[in-house]
């Protein structure tokens, strides 16, 4: 995934590397996962549990769980709360994500 023009220029942190869906993304420190991927030009984040529905980024500011993802094997994780980090493995979220681990 390459970024595309919806980044706003100026000061930002430093790049980092983060993988979504299986393919590479840049992101910068500092930035929300939604706001990271948004930017790579990825609308939604996860697909309804009946209806397989495509929901994106809505609230931002948590209250809505539309941004639902799973990031590093655990699902339900608020896409427009969690700051990227290096190394982060996103995946869209298919209902209600995979189970936790014991």
């Amino acid at each position: 995934m390459s970024n595309s023009s919806l980044r706003l220029d100026g000061d930002r942190g430093r790049r980092v590397d983060i993988t979504v869906d299986g393919m590479p993304c840049s992101a910068f420190e500092g930035e929300t996962i939604a706001g990271a991927l948004f930017a790579a030009g990825r609308a939604h984040s996860r697909h309804t549990p009946i209806r397989d529905a495509v929901r994106g980024y809505y609230c931002g500011m948590g209250v809505c769980w539309e941004c639902a993802l799973v990031v590093d094997g655990r699902p339900n994780v608020r896409a427009c709360m969690t700051l990227v980090q290096t190394g982060m493995r996103i995946e869209t979220q298919a209902g209600f994500g995979p189970p936790m681990a014991p």
